[in-house]
This record gives structure tokens, sequence and C-alpha cells, in this order.
């Protein structure tokens, strides 16, 4: 069936809603199509953090905002500007030894990665193992309890489970202060020479983090029995640079409720360009996720055109940062442009071009993370069913994923959140073949449209979304909520 996106019956039922008339959609696939190939081009070569490219790309982005009529937020513009310290590893790499049971390991240097650079000379240090995903035997662990010591974590799998994973072990390196967190997992890529990012007010971390993928360590570790580990990580090499969110708002109309908020979110970076040799090797990131910063700016210019407004204002955000580690919403959140406590919803977008799911094709519908989290997919699947689109749980992915991208900056700060996503797993998932032109932008239209639908009722109505009580998975948040 040839479907058209944007059809005048969907987008009235969106005026009916806000008592707008005599107005056409501002927003086609053609121009979705324009955004995304812009912003996935070579020239921009993947929009790493940071980058020439992602300069770039920010600009257009605001040169959009500024076009749809939205009022600039930052405080350089559009731009929420902040300031970070670039940290690259030392050429000279990292050394791991292993002994146990009276036999010596050497890792193959090729086989590992430094992922947090702090100089380090540790001789003989004990290691203590734990399972990835095993919160409570963390939790249990004492203040300072694996100072001196190597914490271990096998990575089996990757996807959002292990993200999610891999950072509440880092979020309690503070507290624990192992001498250094090493990560074993089957595969990686690289030589650890790769800069890492943190924001240049933060406290320098003094917990070293290696990844491993040495098959004989791996192996060595398999076994039972004590083991100790020495480390050699050479000081790395730090520089200061500048990174941007891109911030515009929508006032609201309602004199009281424009000053609450509904955020509209996507990271505009990507992975820039990696590998060596011959071939393509730009990520260009087009479906992850210049897709999603398109339909932030699909939203803004569809929601500017109405006459009459929601009664909450709304921000678009684009954000920096997401692939190295949500460091464009962790920044918002920390330094909010309009205040958490009258922030009611954050929804972040994902992924919304490619119908070609590992799983199967997706057409006309679309996934949300933490579906049973919060009210927010009702109201959703309430927008989908007046506009043609089936809003659909993923019974695997929709908790696994929860984590793994910008929304749950939000969620920690207590904002209810969701991700929506087209797709979870594409074939270019992360690889240098998610170029442009693989996008379906006839279906990514019509998803648009069902999820501006479903932003404006979000935005116009009196109640807030609220965090789902019953699901035991929500307690953190309701209690940061509450703080």
């Amino acid at each position: 069936m040839k479907y058209k996106c944007f059809p005048v019956a969907l987008f009235s039922a969106l005026l009916a809603v806000s008592g707008a008339a005599q107005i056409r959609p501002r927003v086609t696939a053609n121009e979705l199509k324009a955004d995304v190939s812009f912003l996935a081009s070579d020239a921009l070569q993947g929009r790493g953090t940071p980058s020439p490219g992602l300069e770039i790309a920010g600009e257009y982005i605001a040169a959009q905002f500024r076009r749809a009529g939205l009022e600039p937020a930052g405080d350089d513009g559009f731009f929420q500007t902040a300031e970070y310290q670039s940290v690259t590893p030392n050429p000279e790499a990292a050394d791991l030894t292993l002994e146990m049971g009276g036999k010596t390991y050497q890792a193959d240097r090729a086989a590992m990665s430094v992922q947090q650079p702090v100089a380090a000379d540790l001789s003989r240090a004990p290691i203590i193992r734990i399972s990835l995903n095993d919160s409570a035997a963390l939790n249990a662990m004492s203040p300072g309890s694996l100072r001196g010591k190597a914490l271990l974590v096998d990575i089996p799998d990757a996807g959002g489970a292990a993200f999610a994973g891999v950072r509440r072990i880092q979020a309690a390196a503070g507290r624990l202060a192992p001498a250094i967190i090493i990560f074993s997992r089957s595969s990686g890529a690289g030589a650890g020479s790769r800069a890492r990012l943190r924001e240049a007010s933060a406290p320098a971390s003094s917990v070293p983090i290696l990844v491993v993928w040495d098959a004989a360590i791996r192996g060595a570790l398999g076994a039972s029995g004590d083991a100790t580990v020495s480390v050699h990580i050479p000081a790395p090499a730090i520089q200061t640079v500048k990174l941007r969110n891109v911030v515009g708002v929508l006032r609201g109309s309602d004199p009281v409720l424009r000053d609450t908020y509904v955020v509209l979110s996507a990271h505009y970076d990507h992975l820039g360009v990696r590998g060596t040799g011959e071939g393509d090797r730009i990520f260009n990131g087009a479906n992850d996720d210049a897709s999603g910063a398109a339909s932030v700016i699909a939203a803004a210019g569809a929601l500017s055109a109405l006459k009459e407004k929601p009664k909450r204002s709304i921000v678009f955000i684009t954000l920096f940062g997401e692939e190295v580690g949500a460091l464009g919403s962790r920044h918002y959140c920390q330094h909010p442009v309009f205040p958490l406590a009258g922030t009611i919803a954050d929804i972040n977008l994902e992924q919304l071009g490619r119908t070609d799911d590992l799983e199967g094709p997706r057409l006309l519908q679309f996934n949300l993370t933490g579906f049973d989290y919060t009210n927010i997919a009702s109201i959703f699947q309430k927008a989908g069913d007046e506009s043609g689109i089936k809003v659909v749980k993923h019974e695997k992915n929709s908790d696994a994923f929860f984590a793994a991208s910008d929304n749950a900056s939000f969620a920690e700060a207590g904002i209810p959140s969701t991700t929506i996503s087209v797709s979870y797993i594409f074939p270019d998932y992360h690889k240098a073949g998610d170029e442009w032109p693989k996008l379906d932008y006839e279906n990514m239209a019509s998803v648009d449209m069902a999820i501006t639908l479903g932003l404006f009722r979000i935005a116009d109505s009196n109640d807030e979304p609220q965090w789902n009580a019953d699901n035991p998975r929500t307690a953190r948040y309701i209690q940061a909520r509450k703080k």
C-alpha cells in the first residue's frame, strides 16, 4: 500500500485539537530527506564528539530552529555551551599482566582499550569479580571496600542491558574506590588511542578503566581461583574543548502552564571517522541519529505553525555526545536551561528512519522504551490510533534499552521520559553503512506526525505524565522526582 507523508486528514486531527484552522502541513518526506542527507553527509565526517562536523551540524540545526520561529534558549543564542576536557590515552600503550594459578599471562596490547585514561601503576593487585548486572552485590559493598583492588566485570553481550550495567559499575566507582576497573568482553576494536571527554568543572576521576578482549586472559579468568593483576597506564594528554547543545523553545499559551515544560530531544552526534586503511570509514549516522534530529526540527516547524499554541511550553533540544556517554543530556540535566521541577516530561527520539529491523519490517509503527514505566505510552497510543500508526511494546527491548539513550539522564533527574524509535537494531547499526539513502522517508513522515500529535497532547493537557508506582523498576525515578 502506498502511504503519503503527513496526510491532510492526519494533520487535521492535530488542528482539531488545537482549534487552529486553514493551515497546511509544513513538513514533508522531502524536507526530512533534505535534513537527514545534510546531517549524514560525508562532508560532516560522522559528527564525532568533538569535531568540526559536529559544529557544522549544530549550526545547521540552529538555523532550522530559527527558521521554524523558535525562541533561542541557550547562553549563546540557540547554543547551550559546555566546556569539556578531551583526554587522550598516551600513545605508549597500556600493559596488563595477570597472575593466576602459578601462571602468568601478558595481555595483547591490540586486544585492550583504555576507556577512562588515568595514569596507573599497579603491582599484583587482588582481583574482585562481580557480575555485570548483579546490582544487589554491588550495593552491598561498603564504601572504600575495593581500595587497592581491581574490580573485574565480565560483559557477556552488547546492547542496551549491557550499557546500563556498565553505567552502574562506573557510577559506583567513587564509592567503592577500586584501584582499577577491568571490563572483560569477547570482542573489541581499536588500540585505545581514542580521546575521552569529561566536563571541565567536574573533578577528574581517579579510577582508570580498561576494556580487555584478549582470549588468553579471558580463558584464564574463566577458571576459579585467586588472581592478581599488574597494570601500567601512562598519563594521558589533556586538551580543553567546547561542546554545544542546540536549544529552542516554543512558548505555551496558558498564563500559568507556560512556565512548565515538555522536552523533545534527540542527539545529533555519531561516531565520526574510525579505523584505518581502504574503504568507507565514515560512520555517517543517518538513522542513528540524524533521523531523530531531523524529526525534532520537523516537530518544531509543525507546532510553530499552529495559530493556537499548546498550554505548556515545548523545549526542543538536540544533544551532543550521546555516543560517548550521554554527555549532552547529562550536562543539560546538571545545568538546566529551564527548571527541572517544572519539566514534566522528556520525549527522546532515536532511529526513526529505518524500517528494516533485524526482526522484520517495521512499517507505520513505533516503539517506546520503558513502555510500562509511565503513562506516556497511553498518550501516544491515542495519537497513533488517530494517525494510523501502531504504537507497540517490544517485550525484550522496551526495558533493556530504557537506559541506553538520552532519556535516561532525564529519568535520573526524576522526569518521566521515554525514547521513541521505529527500529531498535537494524543491519547498519553503528556501522559505516548507516547512510541517508537507506531511510524510508515516507514512513518516517507518517510516524513523525503521530509523534507530533502526541507531543501536542502532553503539552496541552492540564495533567502531567506520571511514573507508574506499581512498576518496581521506577522506584529510583520516583524518589528522584520527589527530591
